[in-house]
């Protein structure tokens, strides 16, 4: 990672092989940028691989909104107590607070690109 100066303006830069991968049973995130990995930022980027048929937990942020978008598979997002379809070029907006869990219910890695609205992204996990 590089922190750059252009005009007295920082900016940041690295490479997804340096930058931290979490992996769980139902598949993995990749952080790309957030608070930790360039401090003083006000978002969180990541990249999530859902493994085929699994679903994340249900959970929700208490300090941030989400945006995801579907880049390959397909399934179903709870938003709330609605499913909503998804699919390749999905966009879902999930506002502060709401309860979500994202489904893959094709036989391929889900992969999509998440999105939060701060750079100390919070989580509350649910039991179900």
């Amino acid at each position: 990672m590089r922190t750059h100066y252009d005009e007295g303006i920082m900016n940041d830069t690295a490479s997804t092989g340096e930058l931290p991968t979490q992996t769980f049973a139902w598949g993995t995130l990749q952080w790309l940028c957030n608070s930790a990995i360039f401090p003083g930022t006000t978002q969180t980027v990541g990249i999530c691989h859902l493994f085929a048929g699994c679903s994340n937990p249900a959970h929700y942020h208490p300090n941030c909104e989400e945006i995801l978008y579907v880049q390959t598979g397909h399934g179903k997002h709870l938003l709330g107590e609605e499913w909503v379809d998804v699919a390749p070029g999905s966009v879902v907006r999930i506002p502060v607070g709401l309860k979500h869990k994202l489904t893959n219910e094709s036989d391929e890695t889900m992969i999509t690109l998440i999105v939060f609205s701060s750079g100390d992204r919070q989580t509350t996990f649910l039991e179900e």
